[in-house]
């Protein structure tokens, strides 16, 4: 996979320029020979054989383009949830000696420190994107390319290495956060239902980002449809110049009828 994503431009070319020496050779025969016809059918065996590859290659994309939409939400949701914690813990933790209240600022700054790993969340984006088929395509070549790919690669590993189970650490409520938010709520119902609401967001962040995970995953046991594509579009490449030198040789023999 990793090879293929590096030479695509490469192999696009190869296929190509195949394709060009074969037809080459059939410049020798005369317009309607059976050679032509033979390379008419080529071009729409290949052809047809792409499209129907392309066609299936866009669901995959549909998919990462879902994909993408999800890594947005949980990252907006993460931003919006790490942000509400400060505020609570500037707000009432600072300074704070209710008992109580030191046990609802312990809880938040648990479930702070698990969403910590979510600032890997961007990179599912650009992994998602940078293996897709021809977006490595570059006439950029030499030792920019070779770090472009390892950097990709690294990217690969870093995403895989996400484990939700190591964000899963803390439950949002508990015994302890129950009985404490109970006991602030007739003197202090602001902060019970502060903290009520961060658990809540926390919650569905969590689920959020268990969804990403397994749509990762899926997407990742899936990628050989990448392949496929790129195989794909090899074949189309290798015909097209059969197409293009049919239309010439019909062409020429026209013009000399007239």
């Amino acid at each position: 996979m990793a090879f293929i994503a590096q030479y695509q431009l490469q192999l696009l070319l190869s296929a190509f320029a195949l394709g060009v020496i074969g037809v080459l050779f059939l410049f020798r025969k005369p317009a309607g020979h059976r050679a032509w016809k033979l390379a008419d059918l080529l071009w729409v065996v290949l052809g047809g054989v792409g499209a129907l590859v392309a066609i299936v290659a866009g669901l995959y994309t549909a998919d990462s383009s879902r994909l993408d939409r999800q890594i947005d939400l949980a990252y907006a949701l993460t931003r919006a949830f790490d942000g509400d914690a400060a505020r609570f813990r500037l707000r009432y933790c600072e300074g704070a000696s209710d008992p109580q209240l030191l046990v609802l600022c312990e809880k938040i700054e648990f479930l702070s420190a698990s969403t910590a790993k979510n600032a890997d969340l961007p990179l599912f984006i650009e992994v998602t994107q940078s293996v897709a088929p021809l977006a490595g395509l570059s006439f950029l070549f030499g030792e920019r390319k070779t770090r472009q790919t390892e950097r990709r690669m690294d990217m690969v590993e870093h995403v895989d290495a996400f484990a939700i189970e190591r964000f899963v650490v803390f439950a949002a409520r508990d015994e302890r956060t129950t009985q404490a938010a109970a006991a602030l709520t007739p003197t202090r119902p602001e902060v019970a239902g502060d903290f009520n609401v961060l658990a809540q967001s926390y919650e569905v962040l969590v689920a959020e980002v268990g969804t990403l995970k397994d749509e990762w995953e899926y997407l990742q046991q899936h990628a050989d449809i990448l392949i496929w594509q790129l195989v794909a579009l090899c074949m189309v490449s290798f015909a097209a110049p059969f197409r293009l030198g049919k239309s010439l040789v019909e062409l020429r023999a026209s013009l000399k009828r007239e």
